[in-house]
């Protein structure tokens, strides 16, 4: 992409982003003093305003850059409620307390985010800002994604702990793109490789040439990726991104998804995150969480072994994660990723270096943490992130006990199974004590709300399979 340089003949650059709570006013004002010679240099002229929704995607407006930095940027915007109040489809549904055909489908208003502001390499002259949900008095909505992870963030900071976070998931690329696969509904999708191609270096053009448009974009975006690598899945591929403050790495995440998209769609490729998008195959979103108190870990004795804060952590893990699945597999598809051999775990179990756990301690001294398996890609990673914090406290407050690893292959051992399906789940959740302590009353009942809808969906649906199946036999 060419840009406009400024007068001096060098490009400015929007400062990357910190950590929100950390950064002073100077700081946020530098980002858009950064962002206005953008704008008069004429390299920015779109700002996208974004407040992450329910499922995990940028739902916003697009703004004149110059409208932005007169009007939006100290002010805000307004954006119809519904945007946090639908489904997948984004249809307006009744059952909702936050807005409703009764209250009229009212707008709340989306806080810019200042440290979130950023260039979008792979949108011409675009730059990014995230948002935060609040009502028009200022008041934080408290079902929002992202304001649900702030809560959950600060809970654990009653321990003198905050967490720290790397992000590692997992995708399918299929050849085509989307109109293409919905004109031949969906079937017959044929993989971007047709073999094994787990820890290859030999990839074809196409590929290679994908790779290396994402990790360019993503680093002129100031997310630069761990790795990248192919996976065992025929078009599998998995991205890992470096540690750093939690909820940074999920305000990533959701601009990681946004560029694979678009990238494959300019590539001629129909990137899918579905968590189980063919039999067989499974993407997981590997969140890796560390606790952290002055600088230093809090999981690790000076010998190397898990410390008391540790142990808790993880029994709080395997104690309350089978009560909060719909905040880490939130659809009906989800669970079909749930299968022995699959690398996605079906019982609650921990281990170290143990890839068929539930919860997996991995790395030596600092640079040990877990590694929590249970979430798909079809995560919203703010909402996985919340339900793993929310066991981690649990275990800390109540100094749970935690049982010894597991060895072995933990597909043959019993132990608290992973909900089958949405409908168990989701019964779960709705009955689940740490749920409502946790969350409240109102984020309990309305993330229960988008699991219904997700159910009585999948009720109604009559599938090829159903067909194939019983057409001719019933």
């Amino acid at each position: 992409m060419t840009h406009t340089t400024s007068t001096n003949g060098t490009m400015p650059r929007l400062a990357a982003a910190s950590f929100p709570g950390q950064g002073g006013r100077s700081e946020r004002a530098s980002s858009l003093s950064d962002l206005r010679d953008l704008v008069k240099a004429g390299a920015i002229d779109t700002v996208l305003l974004a407040v992450p929704d329910l499922q995990g995607r940028l739902k916003g407006k697009r703004y004149d850059a110059n409208h932005f930095l007169k009007r939006v940027a100290h002010h805000g915007a307004e954006v119809c409620a519904y945007v946090l109040a639908t489904d997948v489809d984004m249809s307006p549904a009744d059952g909702f307390a936050l807005t409703s055909w009764e209250t009229g489908y009212q707008d709340l208003s989306v806080q810019p985010a200042l440290s979130t502001l950023r260039v979008l390499p792979w949108l011409p002259r675009t730059a990014v800002v995230l948002g935060d949900a609040v009502t028009h008095d200022g008041t934080p909505i408290e079902i929002a994604p992202r304001q649900i992870l702030h809560q959950q963030m600060t809970r654990l900071s009653r321990h003198g702990l905050h967490p720290k976070a790397g992000i590692e998931t997992e995708f399918v690329l299929y050849r085509g793109t989307y109109a293409e696969a919905e004109q031949a509904g969906y079937q017959d999708l044929q993989p971007l490789a047709s073999e094994n191609l787990d820890y290859a270096l030999d990839h074809d053009p196409v590929p290679d040439r994908f790779f290396r448009r994402l990790q360019r974009a993503l680093a002129g975006a100031a997310m630069p990726v761990e790795a990248i690598k192919t996976e065992a899945g025929p078009g599998q591929v998995e991205v890992t991104f470096p540690y750093g403050p939690a909820l940074t790495a999920c305000d990533r995440h959701l601009l990681f998804k946004h560029a694979v998209r678009t990238l494959g769609s300019r590539a001629g490729l129909a990137p899918t995150f579905m968590a189980a998008p063919e039999t067989g195959r499974a993407n997981g979103m590997h969140l890796h969480v560390s606790l952290w108190s002055k600088a230093i870990s809090q999981l690790n004795e000076p010998e190397g072994q898990l410390s008391k804060t540790g142990r808790h952590a993880i029994a709080g893990l395997l104690a309350g994660l089978p009560e909060l699945a719909p905040f880490y597999a939130p659809n009906t598809n989800s669970y079909k990723r749930f299968t022995p051999g699959s690398f996605a775990p079906t019982t609650f179990s921990w281990g170290y270096d143990n890839r068929t756990c539930a919860v997996r301690v991995v790395g030596h001294g600092e640079g040990l943490h877990l590694e929590i398996r249970v979430p798909g890609a079809d995560a919203n990673p703010y909402l996985a992130l919340s339900a793993a914090l929310a066991a981690i406290d649990r275990g800390i407050e109540q100094k749970l006990t935690l049982g010894p690893p597991q060895t072995g292959n933990s597909y043959r051992v019993g132990g608290t199974s992973v909900p089958p399906t949405l409908a168990d789940a989701l019964a779960a959740f709705q009955n689940s004590a740490l749920a409502q302590e946790a969350f409240g009353t109102a984020v309990v009942e309305h993330y229960t709300r988008l699991s219904q809808l997700e159910l009585e969906h999948e009720r109604r649906l009559v599938t090829d399979a159903e067909r194939r199946r019983w057409l001719a036999r019933a």
